[in-house]
């Protein structure tokens, strides 16, 4: 059995369809993101996130590939070298 890896090109599409153009839905998640946070203040809208992050992450399922999102997603960061992973 081959490990699933992260998917990090373009990979939004509706239900039973095959993927769309680079970014056209992208843009229609961030405009669905966006409303969510619309009239949150910061520690709701923080929440927001966290609570998303969690289902998320369990609708994925898969530990080795929510470690490596959280590699690709901390790089870059101030500190995101190995030894500032736990």
């Amino acid at each position: 059995m081959t490990t699933p890896h992260l998917v990090t090109t373009p990979n939004f599409r509706l239900a039973g369809s095959a993927p769309q153009p680079p970014y056209a839905p992208g843009d229609a998640f961030v405009e669905q993101l966006l409303a969510a946070h619309r009239g949150l203040d910061d520690a709701a809208s923080q929440q927001l996130n966290a609570r998303l992050v969690l289902l998320l992450a369990n609708h994925i399922g898969d530990l080795a590939v929510l470690d490596e999102a959280l590699a690709v997603a901390r790089a870059g960061l101030g500190g995101a070298g190995p030894e500032a992973r736990p």
